[in-house]
């Protein structure tokens, strides 16, 4: 299994920007998707965005689309979020997590997901 750590989280304005970074320890990222999930107070856990391992192919959620970008970076061990234009309501913890499938299809399904990190705050807030 992966170990991933995310990183990058913040206090940031309303239509600032932050990077989020999801770095993967022991293997290769070649034979994993990646997705990118969000938990506010109160509410279950939320797919934002996904990653295949071969394409790569992406997903977002309807409601980051056009502000929201995913990547990865095999040399680095790193798969990316970038995060533009945020808003209040973006406001969550971030996790980023793996699945092991080598194929052009990813997706958010949480329970389909073998390896999650601890998590990054995101505060969106004037």
């Amino acid at each position: 299994q992966l170990q991933l750590v995310e990183s990058g989280g913040g206090l940031v304005q309303p239509g600032g920007s932050l990077r989020l970074s999801c770095a993967a320890s022991g293997y290769s990222l070649a034979d994993y998707a990646i997705s990118w999930f969000r938990q506010v107070p109160g509410k279950e856990c939320e797919g934002v965005s996904c990653i295949s391992s071969s394409g790569p192919s992406t997903k977002y959620v309807d409601s980051v689309k056009g502000r929201f970008t995913i990547s990865r970076d095999s040399a680095k061990k790193t798969v990316y979020l970038q995060m533009n234009r945020l808003k209040p309501e973006d406001t969550a913890v971030y996790y980023c997590a793996s699945r092991r499938y080598w194929g052009a299809y990813c997706d958010t399904n949480a329970s389909a997901m073998e390896s999650w990190g601890k998590g990054t705050l995101v505060t969106v807030s004037s």
